[in-house]
């Protein structure tokens, strides 16, 4: 019997689309793609996550390759990147009813030491986030998805039973990872719908 309910953050609770945050500071297509490519390039997100490289350093590194001119708005997309997220679509009412039908939530994100630090300066994350029973937040801790040190983390941090556990990420390896820690796992799509009723709420 499935009682606690495991999420990634993002593209499953809040959209994380680089080139929309991008948009909110350049309105050139041209150069919102290129400070876009360089702001969320996986070689600086990939430490991030796992705790590896300050905000900092992401910034210095930004502006070293990117033109002048451009250096000082990519630094603004990187810091406000976290107020600018959405939610996606129904997952806000979707947790708010698994919470209303006495079940455990909790979030499994590889995400960056920079937002476990700042999210609650965002009104809807805060809010959300409350209703979560615990939070995992792979830069503080030094683990990232897929590995399974991380899904075992969470399982001893909380006192949890994987087959009492489901994990729902919009990525395949993080599935199959949590899946080797005994964790069932769910591929979202983007569809709060179906998600509803894969889980009968």
């Amino acid at each position: 019997m499935i009682k606690n309910y495991i999420f990634d953050f993002g593209n499953v609770i809040a959209k994380f689309c680089p080139d929309d945050l991008t948009a909110c500071y350049v309105s050139d297509p041209h150069q919102r793609r290129i400070v876009s490519d360089v702001v969320f390039d996986r070689l600086y997100w990939a430490k991030l996550d796992e705790g590896s490289i300050t905000d900092d350093e992401v910034k210095k590194q930004i502006s070293l390759r990117l033109p002048e001119d451009l250096r000082e708005v990519s630094c603004m997309v990187y810091d406000n990147w976290v107020k600018n997220l959405t939610p996606v679509d129904g997952m806000q009412k979707l947790i708010s009813d698994i919470k209303k039908n006495d079940k455990k939530l909790y979030l499994l994100s590889n995400i960056s030491i920079g937002f476990a630090n700042n999210y609650k300066n965002v009104t809807w994350l805060k809010e959300i986030f409350s209703k979560f029973d615990g939070l995992v937040f792979s830069g503080p801790i030094g683990m990232v998805k897929p590995n399974k040190n991380i899904f075992e983390f969470i399982l001893e941090k909380f006192e949890l039973n994987s087959d009492e556990c489901i994990f729902v990420d919009d990525c395949v390896m993080n599935i199959n990872g949590a899946e080797n820690a005994g964790i069932k796992g769910y591929f979202f799509d983007g569809d709060s719908e179906k998600l509803r009723k894969f889980l009968q709420m």
